[in-house]
């Protein structure tokens, strides 16, 4: 930022009030190949005022400019092309690294004011799915870029633990349900349940009507149906707390949908406070004509709350003991509209900080190209993908190096650490197939690439006994080492764009573009050749590993010291 600022300042000199310091510097670019320099200013903006082709303007400025804060300022057709002095950054970047070490690219832009974030969300008794994982591994990423820059993050699973779809799972455990078998193998036969009672539901009126009357009983506290509730809670939360701890995801707040079925009758009476409810069919519901939206059906026929009842009750509670700056709502694309009608009804309401919350939507995970179903029974366990993730890595490192300590550790990283990597690579909208011999490769776009890149750095230091001091004085004869020291410049902005953009992908890439930087340097230049440059050369590389490791850490991915 400091050399954008140095180019935006001395081209305002020069063009003398005709654009502002702040406007250029908004202008300025990266070039697309590193030959063309570092910051190119593209002259168009002043071709109509200055009556002269861009072309022309770029190469008076690039003679006007005073070359001694540069290492070079040419033009290329109608850009100016700025090369900063490599030397100066050199040490600028690297020196910034060695003193900050994982706290590089740290920011305090959050003050430690809150965000709230509504990730993973599984529903109880049924099984976690490979479904469920980009929400809690994307959530737990954005987590840890909005820490990075200064907020406190309240990270909240906010369970399916209520609605009618319970309502239904009573009448199945009722009608042919057997409680030796549900203690023996809990989320299996409460599957089979849920799947035999929605088959049958959709044949028979009869079999959906009285789960809706089990789930009125439930909200109006019902003791028996609560009692089978809690139960199918309690087996539930045992199997999501141990997939939550194999991928390092941790909560803050852990209440369900349930937590707030108190809470409602208040959100129903401030509605009719403000005269915001109409009759429709019996049911009650907000008009929302003037937001372009369907009504929001708030109360039905049978006085039965509905999810968007429960969100409303949810986000009043998370302002009220929270006071969010921002609040997160890490949930597939499909509940864009359910998110437009909620902010809609808040805004009704008076509430405007409204306008602090953000859905977050992602595409859809698919096997073999076909969309996950619970009712229809098409669903894979999530703990048994990373468990055969983590067999397939263990068999790999026992190809390539068996030899190794502690393996079966490092296989737990490296495994999970695929799935976690590959499914946050992938752009946010985009949905992917999910295919483990893809996620687990050592070769192309993948996290044991990038992994192993830092496993090599590490080794290669070892092997060096080099000790990092801020101290050093750093030397390069050529340029071989400029593509990493521009990458790990990089890193800052690359953090604060991610978060910007709620996309962690941007750090996977960069991350792989990073370790693939790293490859090119290895394989072209002799890092432990005894001369007044290896100190140099294992210091670069030092401040690279320290990056990557940063950059994994923000994806919720380990990094083996050894592979």
């Amino acid at each position: 930022m400091d050399e954008k600022n140095l180019v935006a300042e001395s081209l305002a000199q020069i063009l003398d009030g005709q654009l502002s310091t702040e406007k250029i510097f908004e202008l300025l670019e990266k070039p697309k190949k590193i030959e063309l320099g570092d910051i190119a200013f593209p002259a168009f903006s002043l071709a109509k005022e200055l009556r002269k082709s861009p072309v022309d303007i770029a190469k008076e400025l690039a003679e006007k400019i005073n070359g001694e804060s540069f290492d070079k300022v040419e033009a290329t057709g109608p850009y100016v092309n700025f090369f900063v002095s490599k030397s100066d950054t050199t040490t600028s970047v690297i020196s910034d690294i060695l003193k900050n070490s994982a706290n590089y690219g740290s920011e305090n832009l959050g003050n430690m004011r809150n965000v709230t974030i509504d990730m993973s969300a599984p529903n109880i008794a049924k099984p976690f799915s490979i479904g469920h994982l980009r929400s809690t591994v994307l959530g737990e990423s954005i987590s840890r870029l909005y820490q990075k820059l200064g907020y406190n993050t309240v990270k909240i699973n906010h369970l399916g633990d209520w609605g009618k779809q319970f309502g239904l799972l009573i009448t199945a455990y009722k009608k042919y349900g057997d409680e030796a078998k549900i203690t023996a193998n809990p989320i299996d036969e409460l599957l089979k349940l849920y799947v035999q009672i929605n088959a049958e539901a959709k044949e028979n009126p009869e079999v959906d009507d009285e789960g809706r009357a089990w789930f009125l009983k439930m909200e109006q506290g019902d003791a028996e149906a609560l009692r089978i509730w809690k139960w199918f809670s309690d087996v539930s939360l045992l199997e999501f707390n141990r997939i939550y701890d194999k991928l390092g995801v941790t909560f803050d707040f852990f209440t369900g949908e349930s937590f707030y079925s108190d809470k409602m009758d208040g959100i129903v009476e401030t509605l009719e406070s403000k005269n915001l409810l109409q009759e429709s069919k019996g049911a009650l519901v907000v008009d929302l004509e003037k937001y372009n939206l369907n009504p929001a059906l708030i109360k039905k026929t049978d006085g039965a709350t509905l999810y968007i009842t429960r969100d409303l009750a949810t986000a009043v509670y998370r302002k009220q003991t929270f006071d969010f700056v921002k609040s997160l709502y890490v949930v597939g694309g499909e509940q864009i509209n359910h998110f437009k009608q909620l902010k809609a009804v808040l805004t009704e309401m008076g509430y405007d900080w409204s306008d602090d919350m953000t859905h977050i939507p992602f595409g859809m995970v698919t096997q073999g190209g076909k969309k996950f179903s619970t009712r229809q029974g098409r669903v894979v366990k999530l703990e048994m993908a990373l468990d055969e993730a983590v067999d397939r890595a263990l068999k790999m490192i026992n190809n390539k190096n068996p030899e190794l300590p502690n393996k079966e550790k490092v296989a737990q990283q490296v495994g999970i650490g695929a799935v976690t990597f590959y499914d946050l690579k992938t752009d946010r909208m985009n949905g992917y197939d999910f295919d483990l011999e893809e996620m687990v490769s050592f070769e192309g776009e993948t996290g044991p690439y990038v992994q192993y890149a830092y496993a090599r750095i590490q080794s290669i230091l070892r092997k060096a006994k080099y000790e990092a001091n801020a101290d050093y004085d750093l030397h390069f004869a050529g340029n071989e080492h400029w593509e990493l020291i521009k990458l790990l410049q990089e890193f800052p902005e690359t953090i604060k764009r991610a978060a910007d953009k709620y996309e962690p992908s941007v750090v996977a890439k960069y991350a792989i573009v990073l370790a693939q930087a790293f490859n090119r340097y290895y394989a072209h230049v002799r890092i432990l050749d005894e001369n007044d440059e290896k100190t140099s050369r294992l210091t670069l590389i030092y401040a690279v590993a320290v990056v990557l490791k940063e950059a994994l850490r923000l994806l919720g991915v380990e990094a083996p010291e050894e592979m």
